[in-house]
């Protein structure tokens, strides 16, 4: 029986968790949260790369044979990555395929600092004939992954974000973290149509073959606090975590 991995800094790539559960069914999963590391966007190239060739290989000692990158700061540095055998899919590449497909007339991009300033979505779209706006929206990120998803504070934090773009047709959420405040977002901006592309990563990676359903269990693993780790799964995606373990590696 294959089993599928997700790797994030945080708690972002539940909401990919929770999609493939809708979608693809009970594939069995081993969630990876890097909280107990300096954030992703943070590390250089070289630091991220190790880093996450570190946690492919720990992972595969564990089972793991297909692999989600649930992280665009994480994706910038599929390139330079050891894959140990694994299939992988990265979030970047369906992002800008689906929002491609959209033909947007004025696109604009928030997502955390890697991930704008590394200029992979610019280029990306440059070859679709598409110029984007971006912003970076680490501040969202970071009360999001604290579980707030409502607070007067956040809400002024989207909206100092965004105000930039309010004349963009469409906003690309490029942070898997953004999709827990969508409704916030629609409501202030209730003109701009923004694009999750969470849909086009799972359905990507329906093609995989996982093999037949088991009675196997999903694992939680993170290098941080199991506990806040739970909170937040709970407060921001409705996700229950049973029980989620820490590791050191």
């Amino acid at each position: 029986m294959n089993r599928l991995g997700i790797i994030d800094w945080g708690i972002g790539g539940i909401s990919i968790y929770r999609l493939i559960k809708e979608q693809i069914g009970d594939v069995p999963i081993t969630y990876f949260s890097d909280t107990g590391v300096t954030p992703y966007g943070k590390m250089t190239r070289v630091e991220l790369a190790d880093r996450l060739n570190a946690v492919i290989s720990f992972l595969k000692q564990r089972g793991v044979s297909h692999l989600v990158v649930g992280c665009n700061a994480a994706s910038t540095a599929l390139p330079y990555l050891d894959s140990c055998g694994l299939e992988i899919e990265g979030v970047i590449e369906p992002a800008v395929a689906m929002t491609a497909r959209l033909k947007p007339k004025r696109l604009g991009l928030i997502g955390g600092r890697r991930t704008v300033l590394s200029g992979v979505y610019r280029r990306a779209f440059v070859t679709h004939g598409i110029e984007v706006r971006q912003r970076i929206a680490q501040p969202l990120s970071g009360l999001i992954e604290s579980g707030d998803v409502s607070s007067m504070h956040l809400e002024n934090t989207c909206k100092q974000i965004l105000s930039p773009l309010r004349n963009c047709s469409h906003i690309l959420l490029a942070c898997t973290h953004y999709p827990a405040v969508l409704s916030l977002m629609k409501a202030r901006f209730s003109e701009v149509v923004f694009v999750d592309p969470a849909i086009a990563l799972v359905n990507r990676i329906a093609s995989w073959k996982f093999g037949a359903t088991t009675n196997e269990t999903d694992t939680f693993l993170t290098s941080g606090d199991p506990r806040k780790m739970k909170i937040a799964a709970i407060r921001v995606f409705g996700v229950e975590i049973r029980e989620a373990r820490k590791v050191r590696f």
